[in-house]
C-alpha cells in the first residue's frame, strides 16, 4: 500500500485484475461458442457490449458493496441491487433494439428481447453481480492483510528503535563510569579516554541513526570501547578480527552488548588474573562473534546476569532482525566440579569443543569460572536463542 499526502493509495492486486479480465471475457466467450460459433463478426460485437457494461459492475463493486452491504444496510443494498440489475437490463434492451434492424435472422433471434432473452441476460447479470461482490471482498481481505503486514513491520521498526535507544544510554553510562573512575584516580590516561569517547559519540550520533552500518565501522567502534576498558583495567584483553569486512553491512550495536557483558563479568568482581578474549570471524556465509571471559562469580550469579538490560535488548534485536538465521550460545562453566553435575560439564565441554577447537583456549575456559558467548549470523536456518 502506497501513501500520497498521508492518504493510502490502494493499488489493484493481480488476482483482482484476473477476475475483472474473467468478467470481460466470460459472457462473450460462452455466448459465441453457443450461438455464434461460425460467425466471427459477432464475437467482437458481444465483447464490445460486455466491455461497455463492465464499468457499471466495477462501480457497483467499488461504491454499492462497501457503502451498503459492508455497512450492514441490507434493505438499501438489496433495493439498489435490484435497481442496478434492472438498469443493466434496460441498457441491454436499448443496445439490442438498435442493432436488431441490422441483424440477420439468426442474430435477430438472439437479440429479440423475449422472456427467454430476459432470463438469459438476467442470469448473466446476476452472476456478474455476485462476482463483483466477491471481487470487493477479495480486495478487502488483501488490503487488510497488507495493512497488517505494514503494522507488523512498523511495530518491529519501533521496537528495534526502542531497544537501540535503551542500548545507547546503557552503553554511555558504562563508559562514563570508566572515565569517572579514572578522574577519581587522577590518572593521566583520562584525556585519552575522553578522546576515544568523542569518537564513540561521533559514531552514535552520525552512524547509528542509519538502519545498517559498515561492519568495519562497527568493529572500529568496538576497538575504541575496548581501548577505554584497557586503559582503565589491567587485564589480558585480546581482540582479533579475521576475514574480509569490506562492504558488509550490519545493524548498529549488534555486538557491543555482548562485549560489554564480557568486561562486566570479568571486572565486576575482584579477580587477580582477569582475561577477556574477543574474536570476530567473517566468512562468506556467516559472521561469528566469540567472547570469552573469566569471573569470580558462581554459576547462580552468572545465570542472573544473563538477564541484564544490555543482553536482553540485544537478544530482542536479534529475534526481530534474524528470527531464524542466528544462533546465540551462552555457556557458563565453573572450575569447581564438585558443584557441577558430571552430565552438565560433559554437555558444556561438547558444545565448547565445537565452538573452540583451539585446545589452549578450551583449557583456559574449562579451568576457570567463565562466561562464554558465541553469536553466529548466517543465511541458513539455525536454532533460536538457547542457553546452557
Amino acid at each position: 500500500m502506497e501513501f500520497d499526502n498521508d492518504r493510502p493509495v490502494k493499488h489493484a492486486y493481480t488476482i483482482e485484475i484476473f477476475y475483472w479480465i474473467l468478467l470481460a471475457l466470460m459472457n462473450p466467450l460462452v455466448n459465441c461458442l453457443t450461438f455464434f460459433l461460425h460467425d466471427p463478426n459477432m464475437w467482437w460485437f458481444l465483447f464490445v457490449v460486455n466491455l461497455f457494461l463492465l464499468p457499471a459492475y466495477a462501480l457497483y463493486s467499488i461504491i454499492i458493496v462497501p457503502g451498503f452491504l459492508f455497512e450492514k444496510k441490507y434493505i438499501q443494498f438489496f433495493s439498489l441491487t435490484i435497481l442496478f440489475l434492472a438498469t443493466i437490463q434496460l441498457l441491454l434492451f436499448g443496445i439490442y433494439s438498435l442493432i436488431w434492424d441490422f441483424a440477420n435472422q439468426t442474430q435477430q433471434s438472439y437479440f429479440t428481447y423475449s422472456s427467454s432473452t430476459f432470463i438469459r441476460e438476467f442470469l448473466w447479470s446476476s452472476i456478474y453481480t455476485l462476482i463483483a461482490i466477491g471481487i470487493y471482498f477479495i480486495k478487502k481481505a488483501l488490503d487488510e492483510k497488507e495493512l497488517l503486514k505494514k503494522l507488523e513491520k512498523d511495530n518491529s521498526d519501533f521496537r528495534i528503535k526502542y531497544l537501540r535507544s535503551q542500548l545507547n544510554p546503557h552503553f554511555l553510562f558504562n563508559t562514563l563510569n570508566s572515565i569517572y573512575a579514572l578522574t577519581l584516580e587522577k590518572s593521566d590516561k583520562a584525556p585519552e579516554v575522553v578522546v576515544k569517547l568523542a569518537d564513540l559519540m561521533r559514531y552514535l550520533i552520525y552512524d547509528c541513526n542509519e538502519e545498517k552500518v559498515l561492519l568495519s565501522k562497527e568493529i572500529e567502534f568496538i576497538r575504541n570501547y575496548i581501548g577505554i576498558e584497557q586503559i582503565r583495567h589491567n587485564a589480558d584483553v585480546r581482540f582479533s578480527v579475521t576475514g574480509l569486512t569490506e562492504s558488509i553491512m550490519v545493524e548498529p550495536f549488534l555486538f557491543i552488548a555482548f562485549v560489554e557483558n564480557g568486561f562486566k563479568h570479568a571486572f565486576d568482581n575482584a579477580y587477580a588474573n582477569a582475561f577477556i578474549y574477543i574474536t570476530i570471524d567473517v566468512k562468506p556465509d556467516q559472521i561469528e562473534l566469540s567472547v570469552v571471559n573469566n569471573t569470580s562469580a558462581d554459576l547462580e550469579t552468572q545465570a542472573k546476569k544473563i538477564e541484564g538490560t544490555g543482553l536482553k535488548n540485544s537478544k530482542g534485536i536479534l529475534e526481530l532482525l534474524y528470527p531464524s538465521t542466528h544462533a546465540l550460545n551462552i555457556i557458563q562453566t565453573e572450575k569447581d566440579q564438585s558443584r557441577t553435575s558430571e552430565l552438565r560439564l560433559r554437555n558444556a565441554k561438547r558444545r565448547l569443543e565445537s565452538l573452540y577447537p583451539d585446545t589452549h583456549t578450551l583449557d583456559i575456559i574449562l579451568n576457570n569460572n567463565t562466561f562464554t558467548v558465541s553469536l553466529i549470523l548466517k543465511n541458513a536456518l539455525l536454532d533460536k536463542v538457547h542457553h546452557s
